[in-house]
């Protein structure tokens, strides 16, 4: 029911991606995660880098951090250092902000969302990108396997299996029926599971059982 998970019309698509300055031009693959080590944003870009070696894409990370954090000052250099040339290219775009907006929009209109994490509990933009019919490629780590079913609604890989990765998204992007069928499944995974209406009606369900 918040910002971040409302339906973005058509209208609000292109207004957003005009303001944000995403360019229309080639299918977009996006991490949205602090810039915390644990999210792995350097072994995303190495996945990237495998992608766009074989198809044409864009990767978005887009994150926060505190500006006391001194682990993700040192994680947003590093990043930087690896990824200049091709952020340089327009190839990675960095957003470094919390907007609600922002996040719905990339999770809409990206071909793939990634969550690389090397440790996870319930992964929220998960859940996000599959409510937005957006095929999630995630770490088979924490609580992700709850929320994905590998090969119906996602796909879930080692987090370290970078070749993993890098396959499935390539495979998602060529083959977007698959995909599509992929992000609708995400989606009723999430009607079925997590809307806070379905939670609240097994809450009264228990209250009636108890009285």
């Amino acid at each position: 029911m918040s910002t971040k998970n409302k339906k973005l019309s058509l209208k609000d698509i292109i207004k957003f991606r005009k303001k944000y300055k995403i360019p229309f031009d080639k299918p977009i693959i996006t991490q949205v995660s602090r810039f915390d080590c644990l999210k792995d944003p350097l072994g995303v870009i190495q996945v990237f880098k495998k992608v766009k070696s074989k198809i044409e894409c864009r990767l978005v990370l887009c994150g926060s951090m505190a500006t006391d954090d001194p682990e993700g000052i040192k994680m947003c250099s590093q990043i930087m250092k690896k990824a200049q040339n091709l952020i340089d290219k327009k190839d990675i775009i960095i957003f470094n902000v919390e907007d609600d907006i922002l996040v719905n929009l990339l999770q809409t209109i990206s071909s793939v969302i990634i969550q690389k994490s090397l440790k996870e509990g319930f992964g929220l933009t998960v859940t996000e990108a599959l409510w937005k019919e957006t095929p999630v490629v995630a770490s088979r780590v924490g609580g992700i396997p709850l929320q994905i079913t590998d090969g119906k609604n996602g796909y879930l890989v080692d987090p370290l299996d970078y070749d993993g990765f890098a396959e499935r998204i390539i495979y998602l992007l060529e083959n977007p029926s698959k995909a599509g069928q992929i992000g609708k499944n995400g989606k009723e995974t999430v009607r079925e599971k997590f809307l806070i209406t379905r939670l609240l009606a097994d809450y009264i369900g228990l209250f009636n059982e108890i009285i």
